[in-house]
């Protein structure tokens, strides 16, 4: 199980494109494209059996899916100002339309299958609900942009975490590959990292029982990370605030998950 770890194109409008169905990739329930859109840019797609959270990751966008339109949204110039953002829902058989509002517009495409068409659905800011988790060197901080709380998509979940220098993210391992309710569902996901400052790096295994997957890997900014099965943490070095927006889809959309028993007995620390 290889290829888990995919590098950027940069200077590209489709900077990533992890593809559902092409043979490509790992994930049958997730997709991913990262798009970077200068001022007046367009892209177009229909979407056929899939559903897609547009997230304007920074800068201000335009989404239309040809009947509805949400003009200007988008609320930060960098996902590091650390302020929750705007996002839209479109479910399967419906076109839409991106197009960016200013220079700097970054914009995640997170896709799952779907063939039960639901509303389309401004998601403001506002209605991102924000948590702290963990203690110690396990903080971090999680947006929710999209998720199972909310009855608003067929399969896709999509959230956004940050986590500063010297504390582990996603931990103590757990995974959620085992569609095994109500202790365990199967949801794949995927990571889109950033770094700040830019040229820092974090560390990411990906893991299963058994160690037929078992990859650990540096993680510069603006790569993704594809966990098809297996627990997943990350690890952020000293000096260095990790950023990174996951999404997750499989049959039932519920996110039930199941720690590392091999470590999971730091929750239990005083």
């Amino acid at each position: 199980m290889g290829n888990l770890l995919r590098k950027p194109k940069l200077r590209e409008q489709v900077v990533q494109d992890v593809r559902l169905g092409d043979g490509n990739s790992p994930l049958d329930y997730v997709g991913f494209k990262m798009l970077d859109l200068a001022k007046g840019e367009a892209y177009e797609e229909s979407l056929g059996k899939l559903e897609v959270c547009v997230v304007a990751l920074t800068g201000r966008i335009t989404v239309t899916d040809l009947e509805q339109t949400f003009l200007n949204i988008g609320r930060r110039a960098s996902v590091f100002e650390r302020i929750p953002t705007d996002s839209v829902y479109i479910s399967n058989d419906r076109s839409f339309r991106v197009i960016a509002e200013s220079d700097d517009a970054r914009v995640a495409l997170c896709y799952a299958p779907s063939d039960k068409q639901l509303k389309t659905m401004l998601i403001p800011a506002e209605a991102n609900g924000m948590e702290q988790r963990g203690k110690y060197n396990n903080q971090r901080t999680v947006h929710n942009i999209l998720p199972d709380s909310v009855d608003a998509a067929n399969s896709l979940l999509v959230v956004e975490v940050y986590t500063e220098g010297g504390n582990w993210s996603s931990y103590p391992p757990h995974k959620h590959d085992q569609d095994n309710l109500p202790a365990e569902s199967f949801l794949e996901e995927s990571y889109y990292h950033e770094m700040n400052p830019a040229q820092g790096f974090v560390f990411q295994r990906v893991y299963t029982d058994d160690r037929s997957i078992d990859e650990t890997m540096t993680v510069e900014n603006r790569d993704v990370v594809l966990v098809p099965a297996g627990y997943h943490p990350v690890g952020v070095p000293d000096g260095y605030t990790s950023y990174y927006l996951n999404v997750m889809a499989g049959p039932t959309r519920t996110w039930n998950f199941h720690n590392d028993p091999a470590h999971a007995w730091i929750l239990d620390r005083k």
